[in-house]
């Protein structure tokens, strides 16, 4: 019987698009949360079956997994401070602010 390999690009690359996109309000964990999915999915699988998988794709996609799930938390984080955020100082005031640093941006 031939052992299967898993790829695990696609979840890196979702889960560093995940990341860049945590910059809109932690609104990556969406990105980051479907490449846990798919990476916890495949993992289940080689829990299932493990002879029919090659241990150093099975450790590819463990590391693939954790790094999912560490961009996945940053990005909760980051939501979770952007609501609070916007709950206490008020989104006038925050755009009031980035109006500013627009402002000193192009100033310079």
């Amino acid at each position: 019987m031939e052992t299967q390999k898993l790829n695990p690009t696609l979840v890196y690359v979702l889960a560093i698009l995940g990341l860049l996109c945590c910059c809109f309000g932690g609104l990556g964990f969406i990105l980051a949360g479907i490449a846990f999915l798919m990476a916890n999915s495949k993992m289940n699988a080689v829990k299932a079956n493990p002879e029919n998988y090659e241990p150093s794709s099975v450790k590819a996609m463990n590391t693939a997994k954790t790094v999912a799930l560490v961009i996945l938390i940053i990005n909760v984080i980051y939501l979770i401070m952007t609501i609070y955020q916007i709950y206490t100082v008020g989104w006038d005031a925050i755009m009031e602010q980035s109006r500013q640093m627009m402002e000193q941006w192009q100033n310079k």
